[in-house]
């Protein structure tokens, strides 16, 4: 793998790890880190690449444990919003420069610090529950986001914490949404010509981390502090962010 230094695996099996952890534990709430830490070390749309896979297995534990415990009225406004925003976020890919793929990630990586360090969704809530017309909305926003750097999480998040859903509902609506989103995205990126033998095998190799993170986030992490965890993380997220924000513009 010519692209990676000892340090650039590192980093990159910390991605994956992290990423499951996540999903298991904290209910995916920082599933975007992932592709920024990978960006630092791989080319964008081969960062992306490689995690896909990988999100598409953890996705389907996920599933599996709230089967049928989602909301079909929101599923069959937000599913079709976010395939809006995967053709968006695909026709991105295609026609911008890799500088500016890289400083897009970036930029979705310091949002998403500062959406969580200033609560930022929290300020978006509104009295009345978002109707159809919102939720095409944020939820485009997901499809737009999670193409680009899998992290489509913070836009649905903000309809669906408005929708108000009973907490199990509410985790099975938001696993199916992004299960059928990741699934999505294989064509997509097979298109652009992203999943290159490189890739693929990269992405077996990190593979087999997915379901340690995922134990990791299930067993270990229950004695680390949730604001611990998410602090240091948000701040990694933040970090590399701004590093690939740097790196795009120099």
């Amino acid at each position: 793998m010519e692209h990676l230094t000892l340090i650039g695996w590192i980093v990159t099996a910390i991605a994956v790890l992290l990423t499951g952890i996540s999903k298991s534990a904290f209910g995916g709430a920082l599933g975007g880190i992932g592709v920024p830490l990978m960006a630092l070390w791989l080319p964008p749309g081969m960062a992306v690449a490689v995690m896909l896979p990988i999100l598409c297995v953890m996705d389907m534990f996920g599933v599996r444990a709230y089967w049928q415990k989602w909301s079909l009225a929101d599923l069959r406004i937000i599913i079709p919003g976010g395939l809006v925003g995967i053709v968006l976020g695909t026709l991105a890919i295609g026609a911008l420069p890799d500088n500016t793929v890289k400083a897009c990630i970036g930029a979705i990586a310091v949002l998403f610090m500062f959406d969580r360090l200033l609560r930022l969704r929290d300020r978006l809530r509104l009295d009345a529950e978002p109707g159809a017309t919102a939720g095409g909305i944020w939820s485009a926003l997901a499809g737009f986001t999670s193409t680009l750097a899998h992290a489509g999480g913070p836009p649905i998040l903000v309809y669906l914490m408005g929708r108000r859903l009973p907490k199990e509902k509410f985790v099975a609506t938001s696993a199916v949404f992004f299960t059928v989103i990741n699934a999505a995205k294989i064509l997509p990126y097979i298109w652009l010509g992203l999943f290159k033998r490189e890739t693929l095998v990269l992405a077996v190799v990190l593979a087999p981390l997915a379901p340690v993170g995922v134990w990791l986030g299930l067993h270990v992490m229950r004695k680390v502090p949730e604001r611990a965890f998410f602090l240091s993380a948000t701040l990694m997220l933040g970090a590399s962010g701004c590093k690939l924000l740097w790196d795009a513009i120099v």
